[in-house]
This record gives C-alpha cells, sequence and structure tokens, in this order.
C-alpha cells in the first residue's frame, strides 16, 4: 500500500505499508487470547476498558471472543500527537464515564512500547480500587520499553518498527487497515 505524505504536493514520494501481521492472524489470536482471559475469571462480569483511539478494532474483537458478561468503557490519553515518536509526556483527555471500583477490569491498549502511557494509566486506575486490574494489548514492542510495565495478555510481540492499521495510526491515518504493517517514510537524503 502507498499513500501520499501528510501534506504532500502531487508527485511528491509516498510512504509504504509493508504488511507484518495478517488480518487472518490477528483474528486467530484474538480468539485464543478471549478463551485465556475468560479461562482466568471464569465466573466474573468483565470491563473492558478500551484506551482511545486505537484500541476501538482490537476491543471490539476481543469481546466479542469472550463469553459471558462483559462491558465497555473508553479513556483517552495522548503522548503522540501527530508525530512518529512519543513525546514522552502523558495527557488525559477523556476520563471513565463510571467507576471501576470493585471490578475485574482489562485495560485494552493497541501497543505497548515505551510503556510510559499504560505506567500512568494503571497509577490512576489503581487509586480506584478495582477488584482485578489486568492489561491485553495487540502489540508488544518490548525493545522500546523504558517503565516496569507488562501486559498480562499479549498478541504479537514484534520489533522496534513504525506501525500502522488495526487501530495504529500516524497523524490519524491508517487506522482502517485490516492488518498491521511497518510504515516506511520516504527517504529524505535525496535519494529516490
Amino acid at each position: 500500500m502507498t499513500a501520499k505524505r501528510a501534506g504532500g504536493a502531487r508527485g511528491a514520494k509516498k510512504e509504504t505499508v509493508k504488511p507484518l501481521i495478517s488480518h487472518a492472524r490477528i483474528q486467530k489470536r484474538i480468539r485464543e487470547m478471549g478463551r485465556q482471559i475468560r479461562k482466568d475469571f471464569p465466573d466474573e462480569p468483565i470491563l473492558l476498558l478500551g484506551v482511545l483511539k486505537g484500541a476501538v478494532p482490537f476491543l471490539a474483537d476481543l469481546a466479542r471472543q469472550i463469553p459471558g458478561e462483559v462491558t465497555f468503557d473508553f479513556i483517552a490519553v495522548s503522548s503522540y500527537g501527530k508525530e512518529a515518536h512519543s513525546s514522552g509526556q502523558v495527557k488525559l483527555n477523556k476520563d471513565l464515564d463510571s467507576s471501576i471500583e470493585g471490578k475485574t477490569v482489562l485495560v485494552v491498549e493497541d501497543i505497548l512500547d515505551t510503556g510510559l502511557t499504560l505506567q500512568y494509566l494503571l497509577r490512576i486506575l489503581q487509586q480506584r480500587r478495582p477488584k482485578h486490574l489486568r492489561i491485553a494489548v495487540l502489540l508488544d514492542k518490548v525493545d522500546r520499553r523504558t517503565a516496569n510495565v507488562h501486559a498480562d495478555y499479549v498478541g504479537f510481540a514484534i520489533p522496534n518498527e513504525f506501525v500502522v492499521g488495526f487501530g495504529l495510526d500516524y497523524a490519524e491515518r491508517y487506522r482502517n487497515l485490516p492488518h498491521v504493517g511497518v510504515l516506511n517514510f520516504p527517504s529524505t537524503d535525496g535519494a529516490k
């Protein structure tokens, strides 16, 4: 897949997306994760807490694979903005709609890389006294970790590449891809 660079002019070099994880592999792994989550919490209602916006496709598919009572809530934080690298500053943009006290909460995130976003969220959420607080991530970029955060449920460990698709974006683009791919930027050194 190719796409014009954000703000690029006609004839400008294009970004490319190289497929990394197919839609079929993602769906198979999500089914496995759903079974494991329900096995770990066989009789409990589970609140899936989606981290907007990237986690929405993953949360929707995961919810359908967890038998029993499942509810949703959403929280929004930002650390990337329109950049390809995290700013390191995490900001809460949207809080939860209801209390999580005494509930089994599964934070659903598209990707765990530096861990700073999840570290920030866990600190906030633990203060709200959930019964259980677990993390499910579609992608785990272990090589980028700077915070001591580990997911309880991981879809795929991936290399340190900038990935898009299945909810992950670059400047709000590519979220709708049904697969995960590596985003390659045109060379800026004058090479073609």
